[in-house]
């Protein structure tokens, strides 16, 4: 009765600031929420009737649209797929000044097992595990600071809170409370100029924490295809140049993020596929190349865009690190004096050191691998000196065909693997060289090689969309529209002809590390990426500074490795926070990608094992598939495109994992969908348009293409 008298108090006497609800909480001021239309209860889901109430009550929905959270199982997924019909939330005053409370209702019981997250003007926004229900009344702009300092009130069901909002940014948001989030652990944003000293302490800091990625590709595949010292020392400053020129293309007309381009761990393993000559693996990564190109500036990918969601990106860029364990330590375990230790003492760096900071840098954690090859490469060139590895009457120069004495055959191995006075390409390169296109030659076309390439350029295409939203996230205001997503992959193409016709072995993409990187060095304007990507530019006039690299002992350059896919697949698996977790459906399909991805490719490669010559090392024979596969049909270029293709441990996880995502039936919300920014709302807002848009003087050549872009 007293609530009924005090309701009737306070509509005869209403005030700005009174709670039209009344009740004993009309006395207090504060803004409350005006009484409004609630949802129909036989919605249904219906667009057309959610659209009508929309308009009549001025809903506008906050929400991301992507969840970050995980349900517990899918029975509770569906339980929250009923929409929750409920009366603004009132708070007291005095509950503004807390951050996070933790409230259970007595009086009602809520519908769903799910928690409710309830902001103070009443907006009901959504949990994990459901469809997201629209607030009933429209938030109240209150300025900028208002909106910065607006806490969350969290109601949680008897069943318990699920702790799932802490280590992803919501994709959409409002401009202030994206600007907020970012400042608080982000130390220059997008568009920020911190001063040329700090750009280039920023830029080399940024390349130097990614170093491994970049160099360590050519000390693989020229070795492997049969060259020399030298030919490994050209492709390094060839790569550290076509890595400069593509990072430059993609931050002023690619998608504008603060991404490395360079040699991808994508291309890797197809290129080890390339047994005669790198004319024949330029050939192949320019008519991959030319499919990118035409994806992106078609406007074709704004379509595929639809069908890659986290579901997919995360299984496929994970395989594409576990493809590799073949290599990794079967090569360390040539010369565990120096390849063991690099691995323990990168791990020690990267993870016992890793919160240990000067000036408030944390050296270790940035620079785990920089600072773990020079420390063992160091200790390695003190155990050659010393004569660990010298044996009499024999010398690692000396071909092993002309070895005559049993013992130096014996030791032979020891002395390839684990000595640092190997390799001659400190003495034979020139200390200035410039890297020029056709170097090895005009490029031969193959088409069966060109396809095994257009392959591996899809699933490079599905790792930098990955790259795309995680990095957008943490440094720009939204996320991209799907035209800049267009844009980049046909610049990513464009870039990847340059490679081709530089030969680096590989296609230059999107490097899956950037978003490591990016979190680690909290580091986002555009213009230290630039800068150190012109520092590479004029590294690689330096022939010295090649071979020195091409010079790292390969049970170093192996122990690296074994470190960067391991975080390569950490990567991959970190996208899967993006989708529910706790859903049996996301769970089986991850898994069972996975599984397929690892278990098919031995099937294929058994045949390899036991036809293969022994003239191939152990750690190669996955790699010789295509010659030796279990498909075998009349037509030779069809058996070493199945054969390769299907032998691809990233290409089984892609397959399976697009598949199923796309046909087994899932909400937006359980599948994680990507939310990319449209259209008409980024050309709204100037944040936006400065992020993405491209230079002034560049736009006008991309006027063809109007649907790449903003």
């Amino acid at each position: 009765m007293s609530s009924n008298a005090g309701a009737k108090s306070s509509k005869d006497t209403p005030t700005p600031e009174a709670d039209p609800e009344g009740g004993l909480a009309a006395r207090r001021p504060g803004p409350w929420p005006p009484r409004i239309e609630p949802l129909p209860s036989n919605h249904g889901h219906n667009p057309k009737v959610l659209r009508s109430w929309a308009r009549r009550t001025g809903y506008k929905s906050t929400a991301s649209g992507e969840t970050v959270a995980s349900s517990n199982s899918d029975a509770e997924a569906a339980k929250t797929d009923v929409p929750i019909q409920k009366r603004p939330t009132r708070m007291r005053p005095k509950d503004l000044e807390k951050p996070s409370v933790q409230v259970n209702s007595s009086k009602e019981k809520p519908k769903s097992r799910a928690d409710t997250v309830v902001d103070v003007d009443g907006t009901i926004l959504p949990e994990s595990g459901s469809e997201p229900p629209p607030p009933v009344s429209e938030r109240k702009s209150s300025g900028a600071q208002q909106q910065r300092e607006t806490p969350r009130i969290k109601r949680e069901s008897r069943r318990g809170s699920k702790d799932s909002e802490a280590d992803v940014l919501p994709q959409l948001q409002g401009a202030d409370d994206v600007l907020l989030t970012r400042q608080s652990h982000m130390k220059y944003e997008l568009r920020e100029t911190p001063g040329i000293v700090l750009l280039i302490y920023y830029g080399l800091q940024h390349y130097l924490s990614i170093a491994g990625s970049i160099v360590l590709i050519p000390i693989v595949i020229v070795p492997a295809m049969g060259g020399t010292d030298e030919d490994t020392a050209h492709v390094v400053s060839t790569v550290l140049l076509v890595t400069g020129l593509a990072t430059l293309m993609h931050t002023f007309l690619g998608s504008r993020l603060p991404l490395i381009q360079g040699p991808s761990f994508v291309y890797l393993a197809p290129a080890l596929r390339f047994k005669r000559t790198m004319r024949e693996l330029q050939g192949a990564v320019i008519i991959s190349s030319a499919v990118q190109v035409l994806l992106g500036y078609s406007g074709l990918m704004s379509i595929l865009l639809r069908l890659i969601n986290p579901v997919v990106v995360t299984p496929t860029v994970a395989a594409v690190g576990l493809a590799f364990f073949t290599y990794g330590f079967p090569v360390v375990g040539a010369c565990v004096e120096i390849g063991i230790p690099q691995i323990l003492v990168v791990v020690f760096f990267a993870l016992h050191l890793r919160k240990i900071s000067f000036f408030g840098l944390r050296v270790f954690q940035i620079f785990a691998v920089p600072l773990g090859a020079g420390i063992v490469w160091a200790y390695a060139f003190l155990l050659t000196e010393a004569g660990a590895f010298n044996y009499k009457g024999c010398s690692v120069h000396v071909p092993t065909s002309n070895i005559i004495s049993d013992e130096c055959r014996r030791h032979v191995f020891t002395m390839t693997h684990c000595r640092t006075d190997v390799s001659l390409a400190m003495k034979t390169a020139a200390w200035f060289r410039f890297p020029y296109p056709f170097q090895w030659g005009i490029p031969t076309f193959h088409w069966k090689t060109g396809c095994l390439m257009i392959v591996a350029s899809l699933v490079a295409i599905i790792d930098s969309v990955g790259s795309y939203h995680a990095s957008s996230l943490l440094v720009a205001a939204r996320a991209p529209t799907p035209g800049v997503v267009s844009r980049a992959i046909g610049l990513e193409g464009l870039t990847s002809v340059l490679a081709g016709i530089w030969g680096i072995g590989t296609g230059a993409t999107t490097l899956t590390e950037n978003v490591h990187t990016l979190a680690v060095t909290k580091m986002g304007s555009r213009r230290a990426i630039e800068l150190g990507a012109c520092v590479l530019i004029l590294m690689s006039l330096v022939g010295k500074i090649g071979a020195f690299i091409a010079s790292m002992p390969q049970v170093i350059a192996a122990g690296l490795l074994c470190i960067m896919w391991t975080m390569l697949t950490a990567l991959g698996l970190s996208n899967f926070r993006y989708s529910e977790t706790g859903s049996s459906r996301n769970v089986i399909i991850v898994g069972l990608s996975l599984f397929l991805s690892l278990s098919v490719p031995i099937y294929f490669q058994r045949y390899a094992v036991s036809l293969s010559t022994a003239t191939v090392p152990s750690y190669l024979l996955p790699y010789t598939v295509p010659a030796h596969g279990p498909i075998r049909t009349s037509i030779p270029g069809v058996n070493f495109l199945l054969n390769a293709a299907l032998s691809l441990n990233m290409v089984i996880a892609l397959l399976v994992a697009f598949v199923l995502d796309n046909t087994v039936p899932g909400s937006r919300q359980e599948r994680g969908t990507y939310v990319w920014t449209k259209p008409r709302a980024a050309r709204r807002e100037p944040a936006i348009l400065k992020d993405y848009s491209l230079p002034h003087g560049f736009a006008r050549f991309f006027s063809w293409a109007r649907w790449v872009g903003i």
